[in-house]
């Protein structure tokens, strides 16, 4: 743990907070009732609002990266430390998976068994993606990274179309769930969607150029000489590749689970646009209240993240009745004050608001866990 460093970029912890208040918000709607279609995955194709959560907060990824690693460090430390980082997350995702370590069974209670414990997950994807796009941050030009780039997206295209059984775009014909039966096992992989894991390790591929486009936008802006310009150019290449990720579609279809080609050319361009406007209107300018929310959250994502997740376990672990707190407030409170997605929605963001709170203690004493 480290004091919070000064001065910070304010538009980029902006960004990654409110990356983190929407990924707990549809991490955990409200039970109850429904929750709002936008604030819900796509099924298989398509693209909803929850969907371009996670790919932001890769992105954000890569936008810390531009930053971290603009010091000169020599190659062996830079190394141990960028190891060390893909460790350490991979290893607490796969705990948190693990986590509570024990169930009820019988009347007693037992130790949950590794050999039914999932291990790929959200944060396991975030490692791994790290690490491959750091080593090209470091060894490759802006031009290169491009090109690797452009080789990730369509060299995964391939393998899809060359290596699926039948309809190469299915959840379980596709060649990713192939390499994940093969490498992981059936019984490592994500229990709720028969047999696919949404992120196993194929999809690492798509998935780290979201991390190198949040790199090389960070970069142009710290480098930049004239921002509004660079401002005006981030916006453009936004818009041109969601324009790209459409014209794509109809090919390579658009979709977060299997984390298509034009799935990733939509997302960056929608962050491209999203970071262009919020360094526009707040850097330069002091924070105020309205940011300071989304900075609680972005100056520790990742323990603010962790702490969303297990905390709900947590509060399972206490049901009575079969029913859990969590379960209980989202019916008898939020339901009965407002039925619906709308009740679900308020339930969400209520337990946002008590992650918060960790957030704000931590902001509070000037507290930064470096991850």
């Amino acid at each position: 743990m480290t004091t919070k460093p000064a001065p910070r970029f304010l538009s980029l912890d902006v960004f990654r907070g409110l990356t983190v208040c929407l990924m707990i918000v549809v991490n955990t709607a409200g039970p109850g009732a429904k929750a709002f279609t936008q604030l819900v995955h796509a099924p298989w194709f398509g693209f909803t609002a929850a969907d371009a959560v996670f790919p932001s907060f890769l992105f954000a990824v890569g936008c810390s990266m531009a930053f971290a690693f603009s010091r000169p460090i020599p190659l062996p430390a830079f190394s141990a430390k960028v190891l060390k980082r893909t460790a350490l997350i991979f290893l607490l995702g796969f705990l948190m998976y693990w986590f509570p370590f024990v169930h009820h069974v019988d009347g007693h209670w037992a130790l949950a068994p590794f050999s039914q414990t999932r291990v790929m997950g959200v944060m396991q994807r975030i490692a791994l993606c790290y690490l491959i796009a750091a080593f090209a941050a470091r060894f490759l030009s802006p031009r290169w990274i491009l090109a690797l780039c452009a080789g990730l997206l369509l060299g995964y295209w391939a393998i899809l179309l060359g290596f699926g059984d039948g309809d190469p775009y299915s959840k379980l014909g596709n060649a990713g769930t192939k390499l994940d039966l093969l490498i992981v096992g059936r019984d490592h992989l994500y229990r709720k969607d028969g047999g696919f894991d949404p992120e196993g390790l194929l999809g690492t591929l798509p998935s780290t150029v979201n991390v190198l486009a949040g790199y090389l936008a960070a970069r142009a802006l710290r480098q930049a000489t004239d921002t509004r310009k660079t401002l005006v150019r981030m916006a453009g290449l936004g818009a041109v590749l969601i324009l790209a990720a459409l014209a794509w579609n109809p090919w390579f279809p658009i979709a977060k689970k299997l984390w298509t080609g034009p799935f990733v050319l939509l997302t960056v361009g929608i962050d491209l646009l999203v970071l262009a406007a919020l360094t526009a209107v707040l850097e330069g300018r002091e924070p105020n209240a309205g940011t300071r929310l989304f900075q609680v959250f972005g100056l520790n994502p990742l323990v603010i993240y962790l702490f969303s997740e297990l905390f709900v376990v947590t509060l399972n672990q206490f049901a009575i009745g079969g029913v859990g707190p969590y379960e209980w407030v989202g019916v008898h409170v939020f339901q009965a004050v407002a039925p619906g997605a709308v009740g679900s929605l308020l339930c969400a963001v209520a337990y946002m608001l008590v992650c918060w709170l960790l957030g704000w203690v931590m902001y509070r004493k000037n507290w930064v866990v470096k991850l």
